[in-house]
C-alpha cells in the first residue's frame, strides 16, 4: 500500500449513510458557518466502485445519485432522548409563525440579516 494511500470503508447494500452539504447547491444562499454538513439519512442502492456508491435519493433533491465516498457518512442512530423533530407552525392571524425561545447568533448577508434561532 502507497504511504499517500487512504485506506477505504467497505460500504455494503442497504448500508445507511448520511451526504456532505459541501457542494450541494440549494434554492436559497445559507450561511454556511450555520449549515449542517451533512443531510438526512440515505440508503446505499449499489456499490459501483470501492470509492463509488450509488445511493437512494428524494426525487425532489435533483441530484445525480452517484458520489464518491468521500462525500458520505456513516449514519449514526439518534441518542436516547434526544430530538431531531423540526418545531411546528402556530398559525396567528391566518399567518404561520414559530415561537423563537433564544437567538444565538446573527449575520448579515449582502444586507438582509439572518439569525440563528433555538
Amino acid at each position: 500500500m502507497n504511504k499517500e494511500q487512504i485506506e477505504v470503508k467497505e460500504w455494503k447494500k442497504e448500508d445507511k449513510v448520511m451526504l456532505s452539504t459541501r457542494n450541494l447547491v440549494f434554492k436559497e444562499k445559507l450561511v454556511k458557518k450555520l449549515t449542517e454538513r451533512y443531510v438526512k439519512s440515505f440508503m446505499v442502492e449499489e456499490v459501483i466502485l470501492k470509492n463509488i456508491v450509488k445511493l437512494k435519493l428524494l426525487v425532489s433533491m435533483r441530484i445525480y445519485p452517484v458520489v464518491n465516498v468521500s462525500r458520505i457518512m456513516k449514519y449514526r442512530e439518534l441518542i436516547k432522548g434526544q430530538k431531531v423533530e423540526e418545531p411546528k407552525p402556530v398559525k396567528v392571524d391566518g399567518e404561520e409563525k414559530w415561537k423563537v425561545e433564544k437567538i444565538l447568533n446573527k449575520i448579515k448577508v449582502r444586507g438582509v440579516i439572518k439569525y440563528l434561532v433555538y
